[in-house]
């Protein structure tokens, strides 16, 4: 069975629009967002934005965090820390593995 886009958490399905009134945030602050390259949804055909399910995770995180008080500047690298995060993580997940492999 062909995977659907529902199925993508990176499918680029909701409007600006739909964001917008699924978290109770401005549209000026989605489109701030993304002026700040904070998150940077994907353009359709006609140059509207399109959010992931992903991206809207990570816009409900921020919307947390300017609630909390921190500047789009600060959110923004918060957000390239978690990413760093993640990636040092999973890299030291496959070293463990190897490590595991090699040792049996």
């Amino acid at each position: 069975m062909a995977e659907l886009p529902l199925d993508d958490e990176h499918a680029p399905l909701y409007s600006l629009g739909q964001v917008a009134e699924m978290l109770q945030v401005q549209h000026a602050f989605l489109r701030r967002l993304d002026q700040h390259d904070v998150i940077s949804p994907s353009r359709s055909s006609g140059g509207q934005r399109r959010y992931s399910r992903r991206d809207i995770l990570i816009v409900r995180h921020v919307t947390r965090m300017t609630a909390e008080g921190m500047t789009l500047i600060a959110i923004r690298r918060i957000l390239e820390l978690e990413r760093e995060l993640a990636d040092v993580r999973r890299e030291l997940d496959q070293a463990r593995a190897r490590l595991n492999g090699e040792q049996q």
